[in-house]
């Protein structure tokens, strides 16, 4: 599984344009971030088997296992965080590919500073401070563990990407509490995301589908206003 305490910072660019492979890889580089390369499906999968990459940098239209196939392969071993770089940008591909697992999408053609930016947030969210304080929330049989990144359903290990979790804590963090969307994305993808702000929806379907029905809570959609975990 993917290691969030991994000293040095390392992405894995998959893209089957070497070009492009280059160009992101020297914007990287001045940014002192390491970084390797692939241009197809299989291939990402081998490299990323060994839980070596911080984030992979994943596209979409890839000949043989497209960029889709390859996250959802993915996802049957690892949380590692994946970003997007697709040139489709329509809403709908850009739901699909968070269905399938993607932590944040990013359309082609996209400036430097914001692929950079984006990268930062997500290692920032999975490196916190050492000064900080352990977070952990213990509400009746389901532990949230930001520490480590961890989520435990009567004791055992429920496997989520980062932003379910984080999404997941912020919820249990006050139960009963109605969180709207704008909550959710300001306090998970930071103040100022221009994403599709339906990406909170997508990842909420995805932590109910892991966690299943509980006695003790249960994650609540407030039609027209946003989500909350009402307990029993």
């Amino acid at each position: 599984m993917y290691n969030a305490q991994a000293k040095k910072t390392k992405v894995l660019i998959v893209d089957d344009d070497v070009n492009i492979c280059k160009l992101v890889s020297l914007y990287l580089a001045k940014d002192e971030i390491l970084s390797d390369s692939c241009h197809d499906g299989e291939t990402a999968l081998q490299k990323l088997a060994d839980g070596s990459y911080d984030v992979v940098l994943l596209d979409i239209m890839m000949p043989g296992m497209d960029g889709l196939a390859t996250l959802t392969e993915l996802r049957k071993f690892s949380d590692v965080p994946v970003i997007v770089l697709s040139a489709r940008g329509e809403p709908m591909d850009k739901i699909s590919g968070l269905d399938k697992g993607a932590d944040d999408y990013l359309a082609k053609p996209f400036e430097p500073q914001e692929l950079i930016a984006r990268i930062k947030a997500v290692l920032r969210r999975l490196k916190p401070s050492g000064s900080e304080p352990k977070k952990r929330i213990e509400l009746f049989n389901l532990v949230i563990d930001l520490s480590d990144y961890t989520v435990q359903l009567d004791g055992l290990r429920v496997d989520m990407p980062p932003k379910e979790i984080e999404l997941l804590y912020m919820l249990a963090s006050k139960p009963t509490h109605v969180f709207t969307r704008e909550n959710l994305l300001d306090g998970i993808w930071g103040v100022g995301y221009v994403g599709d702000p339906r990406t909170v929806d997508v990842h909420i379907k995805r932590v109910r589908e892991k966690l299943g029905d509980n006695k003790h809570w249960k994650l609540t959609t407030v039609w027209g206003v946003g989500y909350k975990i009402d307990v029993f």
